[in-house]
C-alpha cells in the first residue's frame, strides 16, 4: 500500500456561506492534513483544489471538490483519472448523521445513508469500494430538517469539542494509509 498513491477526499460545499457548516467536517480533516505536511491547496482542473505530499511515508493527494455535495462526484472522478488512482485507494472523510457527535468511525464500502455526497461519488465512480471516515455529527434536535440541520454551524458547545474530532479523524486517516483499514478501525472506532 506504501508505494501506491492514495487519494484522501474531505467533502463539504464551498463558499463563506457553508465554512463553519456540519456538512463541512470533512473539508476540516484534510485542511488539518494539509497543514501537516506543509501544503497548500491549489486549483486543479475538474472542479477540485489539491496538495499533493506525503502522509506517513505514503503518497497522497488530498482534495476538496470545489461542487456542492450533491455534485462531489464529477470532481473526485476527474482527479482520480488525473493521478491514476483506484477507488480501492481513494478513502473519503464526512459528516455522518446516524453517529452521535464526536464519533468516529472508519469503513470501506457501504451504503449512502442519505448523505447526497456519497451518493454523488458511489454513482460518479461506479463503486462503493472506498474507504470512509466517518465524522459524527448526531441527529437534528425536534423536528428540524436533517437537510437544514447539516448546514448549520455546530452549537457553541460542539465548536469547543470540534478541534479534538478532526485532530483524531486525521489521525485516523495517517494511520489508515499507514497500517491499513483494520489497524485503523482497531485503534480509533468509537
Amino acid at each position: 500500500m506504501a508505494d501506491e498513491r492514495q487519494l484522501i477526499v474531505g467533502l463539504g460545499n464551498p463558499g463563506p456561506r457553508y465554512a463553519g457548516t456540519r456538512h463541512n467536517a470533512g473539508f476540516f480533516v484534510v485542511e488539518l492534513l494539509a497543514e501537516r505536511i506543509g501544503g497548500r491547496f491549489k486549483a486543479h482542473k475538474g472542479r477540485v483544489d489539491v496538495v499533493e505530499g506525503r502522509l506517513e511515508g505514503v503518497p497522497a493527494v488530498l482534495a476538496k471538490p470545489k461542487s456542492y455535495m450533491n455534485g462531489s462526484g464529477g470532481p473526485v472522478v476527474a482527479v482520480s483519472r488525473f493521478y491514476k488512482i483506484a477507488v480501492e485507494q481513494i478513502t473519503v472523510v464526512h459528516d455522518d448523521l446516524d453517529l452521535p457527535f464526536g464519533t468516529l468511525r472508519l469503513k470501506r464500502g457501504g451504503g449512502d445513508g442519505g448523505h447526497n455526497g456519497l451518493r454523488s461519488m458511489t454513482s460518479a465512480l461506479g463503486s462503493k469500494d472506498y474507504a470512509r471516515v466517518r465524522l459524527g455529527i448526531g441527529r437534528p434536535p425536534g423536528r428540524q430538517d436533517p437537510a437544514d440541520y447539516v448546514l448549520r454551524e455546530f452549537t457553541p458547545g460542539e465548536r469547543k469539542d470540534l478541534p479534538l474530532l478532526v485532530d483524531r479523524a486525521a489521525d485516523a486517516v495517517e494511520v489508515l494509509l499507514a497500517r491499513g483499514l483494520e489497524a485503523a478501525q482497531n485503534e480509533f472506532n468509537d
